[in-house]
């Protein structure tokens, strides 16, 4: 299994990548955990032989490929084949790839919103302990091309140990959090 992460450039991977079906089951892969259709097609809203033809189209992209039997060999079971997305289209490419970059990020951008409006919709319910470490926050730094690159570079390599399809010791009480990070410069 490769664990880099993947830098998606080709408009055709990303054009196969647009479907919120897929997008849900490369999220849950990514997570560490193989699966067969039938499960999920319980995370992409679809039935298992919709989620199979999805499957076959992801792994042809080479995004997610077969995992170990679990068993008898009767199912199929699928991992991810990359440990994460990062979607650059590359500023000298053309306007097709540029448009098919725009509806992937969409797709991001829409599911990032939504866990975080889901949050609020729960978190009265959490408990004190994760109620009080979960933070949305947003922060405006001055900086310099090299030093927004060495940033970066700093809290990717400190999230590292904590990601979800490396990390093989946590404990019992660990939960799933997504981290979303974004460095954008202002207009």
């Amino acid at each position: 299994m490769n664990i880099e992460r993947l830098h998606v450039r080709d408009a055709a991977l990303m054009r196969a990548m647009t479907h919120p079906a897929r997008i849900a089951i490369i999220d849950h892969l990514q997570l560490g955990e193989p699966a067969t259709a039938t499960e999920l097609a319980r995370i992409a809203g679809l039935s298992p032989s919709a989620t199979s033809y999805h499957l076959r189209a992801l792994a042809k992209t080479g995004l997610i490929e077969d995992a170990p039997s679990r068993g008898d060999g009767r199912e199929r079971v699928w991992r991810s084949a990359v440990r994460g997305l990062d979607i650059e289209p590359g500023q000298d490419s053309s306007m097709g790839d540029w448009t098919a970059a725009g509806e992937l990020a969409a797709l991001y951008l829409d599911r990032d919103d939504a866990r975080a409006r889901a949050w609020f919709d729960r978190a009265r319910e959490e408990s004190p302990e994760w109620y009080d470490v979960t933070i949305l926050a947003s922060n405006k730094v001055k900086v310099t091309p090299d030093e927004l690159r060495a940033l970066n570079a700093q809290i990717l390599a400190l999230i590292e140990p904590y990601t979800a399809m490396v990390r093989t010791d946590a404990p019992p009480e660990a939960r799933h959090v997504h981290l979303i990070y974004r460095a954008i410069p202002a207009s």
